[in-house]
């Protein structure tokens, strides 16, 4: 399903009692009312889904939070510019979004698992469908959230009431979280479908695993969660690369957010036009995103346009001429007139923006990412390098390069093959939102072992752009917001 339809007054209900800002939320339907019947299960199903497409989740800002502070990309746009420069305080935009709209789904989320179970008359197994993608949206943005801010509050029921001492909640030590998040997506998986178009699936559940457990690095569990999609039900398949993009639910795609390109009440998908040059862009403007930011460590150049193969590789070789410019597949080298549309611009997202509303998708899972999860996860376990190659060669050959055997210098030891490993999840993942908690995770990973170097973390961006390698910028800021209404709340260190 392209477009999500949510009942305006139960929409109203939900989006006014999420907002952790507001004291007094604004009951327009009481939940004993709504969920009378399996519409009204969809329906509030269906509200949650939409909390993913605002503005401070994949609408825009967890993608530019995930690429801005990176090596990957940089802008001259004002708007990002705290984020480019890693110079983010607790009243920086993007820093409330992101807080406030994943808290918003997961109180939606909450709304769906209280009261759903209580709805007469429902078949009981799309009744559990509906709860187990309930429960995978709440770990979702709870993930969301502990990577960028670290211990959060816990919030486990809807929001239905402006009492202080139910909305102030203290923050839950990130263990905690995390468990919570891993138990979600547990049960989640033994409830949901193997195949929903557009929705959450089992196998969508187990991708989030398995990128759960390597962020805490649970190597072993990130390798099981891993092998449970690439060998389920899903019917998951690697895809040409170019043919990826736009995401529109193609067979790679594990989950999605869905956009309908239409100002209809939340599917507003700003993305797309803030990356791409003229003529697809809206208006000429500078651009979020441009792959030219370059960093050195040991007088060695790391730029993503430095470590790329524009001849072989078919995710950033040249695949013809498009209206923006010179398509490469994962970037366009824009040719407009004005120096706001020319150069290298993000190409993933292609659609015209129609007043700020693109129809293209946004990937959260995909397959390749599963696979390059697979090969990380078992190299960290020293497994045989043949075994580790046999999850990277699939995406190594998907882009047109020949496949590493155990003879090769990128598999002659665990470092090497985790350099390899790193290297080809920055190319193939460019952009998608995940480098820079990608970063973070290595700086964690030689924080708990000194003897594993990766060739940057996000300790050395931040030495870059600070002038030290500051600890504390590892993590957002709690909210100026979220600080002054909730008393039980600590700032993060440094801030």
């Amino acid at each position: 399903m392209k477009k999500f339809f949510i009942p305006a007054a139960f929409a109203m209900s939900l989006l006014a009692s999420c907002n952790v800002l507001d004291k007094e939320p604004l009951t327009t339907i009481a939940p004993s009312n709504f969920f009378k019947s399996a519409t009204d299960a969809e329906a509030s199903l269906t509200a949650a889904y939409d909390g993913l497409q605002s503005k401070g989740c994949y609408a825009e800002v967890l993608n530019l939070v995930g690429n801005m502070p990176s090596d990957d990309c940089t802008s001259n746009n004002n708007d990002v510019r705290a984020l480019d420069d890693i110079n983010w305080n607790s009243s920086t935009g993007q820093v409330g979004d992101a807080y406030r709209d994943n808290y918003r789904t997961i109180n939606r989320a909450n709304s769906v698992i209280k009261y759903v179970p209580g709805v007469a008359g429902m078949n009981a197994t799309r009744r559990d469908q509906i709860l187990g993608e309930a429960r995978f949206l709440r770990a979702l943005s709870y993930f969301n959230l502990v990577r960028l801010y670290g211990a959060v509050p816990l919030r486990l029921e809807p929001t239905e009431t402006g009492d202080p001492a139910v909305l102030n909640l203290p923050r839950a030590a990130t263990d905690q979280v995390y468990a919570r998040i891993v138990e979600d997506l547990t049960i989640g998986a033994g409830l949901m479908a193997d195949v929903n178009p557009a929705r959450a699936t089992k196998g969508s559940a187990n991708a989030l695993l398995a990128r759960v457990q390597l962020t805490q690095r649970n190597w072993s569990a990130a390798k099981d969660a891993a092998l449970l999609v690439l060998g389920g039900k899903g019917g998951y398949s690697l895809q040409g690369f170019n043919s990826l993009f736009p995401a529109d639910n193609k067979g790679e795609s594990i989950f999605e957010i869905q956009f309908s390109g239409s100002a209809d009440g939340g599917t507003s998908f700003t993305l797309p036009d803030l990356l791409l040059p003229l003529p697809a862009a809206t208006y000429s403007f500078a651009k979020f995103n441009l792959p030219t930011l370059f960093v050195t460590r040991n007088a060695q150049p790391t730029d993503l346009t430095s470590v790329v193969d524009t001849i072989n590789d078919q995710r950033w070789s040249y695949q013809g001429n498009v209206n923006t410019g010179r398509n490469h597949a994962s970037y366009v080298q824009g040719r407009g007139p004005k120096a706001d549309d020319s150069g290298p611009f993000v190409y993933k997202w292609r659609s015209d923006g129609s007043g700020f509303n693109s129809s293209d998708n946004y990937y959260v899972l995909r397959l390749a990412e599963v696979y390059l999860t697979a090969a990380e996860a078992s190299n960290e376990l020293n497994s045989p390098a043949q075994a580790v190659l046999d999850y990277l060669n699939p995406i190594r050959q998907r882009a047109g390069l020949l496949p590493l055997d155990a003879s090769s210098p990128e598999a002659a030891s665990q470092a090497t093959l985790r350099t390899e490993i790193d290297k080809q999840r920055r190319l193939e993942l460019a952009f998608e939102g995940e480098r820079w908690f990608d970063l973070i995770r290595y700086a964690r990973h030689t924080q708990a072992n000194s003897a594993v170097q990766h060739a940057v973390t996000a300790l050395d961006m931040i030495a870059q752009k600070r002038g030290t390698r500051d600890v504390n910028y590892l993590l957002f800021p709690i909210p100026l917001g979220e600080l002054n209404t909730n008393t039980q709340l600590q700032q993060n260190p440094g801030y």
